[in-house]
């Protein structure tokens, strides 16, 4: 597992689809918004969780289209589904790669983004700890979507239309915590819940994943 999970760090690192294409759309976008919205401060400051972790989330999602297309080009994937190593594992290990390479790398940028959009104080440990606890879901509901879409031409918009809406609870939980946290509200319900969905993602979608590789290798 640990060779697995070496194998596909240095080919995320390699590739760069995951962590530079990740980080500089997360840039872009956080610094283009000052520009549309315009110098209003206050505006700023109320908006900033909910574009930022939406900026994260349409990061985590440029590079899932390239999760498994890679290994299903080479054939690695159909050597990886008769390995004795439980395809559960391998799923599961590919969701990991793919925080460590985009997830972790837009949680430790966050807060210096936070800057731009003038996110308050009090609000950039909450919007670290959300996008924690959070991204892990992203990267294993991305890996189902991209278990779903493996072998399809130019499956890259399917792939989003598949992932987007489950990406939705998420989105809403974890921009809640940001946005209680800046506030000084009370963020232990939506961070409860947001961490909720991650463990029943962690929990549930690694099964999934591998019984939908299993009907398309075939």
């Amino acid at each position: 597992m640990i060779a697995l999970l070496t194998r596909d760090l240095r080919l995320a690192l390699r590739a760069g689809g995951g962590f530079g294409l990740g980080l500089a759309f997360f840039l872009i976008l956080t610094v283009l918004v000052p520009f549309s919205v315009g110098p209003q401060s206050a505006l700023l400051a109320v908006i900033a969780p909910g574009v930022l972790w939406l900026g994260a989330l349409l990061a985590c999602l440029l590079s899932l289209d390239r999760l498994l297309a890679l290994d299903w080009e080479d054939g690695t994937l159909d050597l990886l589904a008769t390995a004795p190593l439980p395809l559960e594992s391998v799923v599961t290990i590919k969701a990991l790669a793919h925080w460590l390479t985009t997830g972790l790398p837009l949680v430790l940028v966050a807060p210096v983004l936070g800057i731009l959009l003038n996110l308050p104080t009090p609000g950039y440990v909450w919007l670290v700890v959300s996008l924690l606890v959070g991204t892990p879901a992203l990267s294993v509901i991305g890996t189902f979507g991209a278990a779903l879409t493996v072998g399809l031409k130019r499956g890259g918009l399917l792939l989003s239309l598949l992932v987007l809406p489950m990406y939705v609870p998420t989105l809403i939980f974890g921009a809640e915590v940001a946005r209680r946290g800046a506030e000084g509200m009370a963020t232990s319900t939506p961070l409860l819940l947001l961490a909720g969905i991650t463990a029943a993602v962690i929990a549930l979608l690694p099964f999934a994943s591998a019984a939908v590789l299993r009907v398309n290798l075939r």
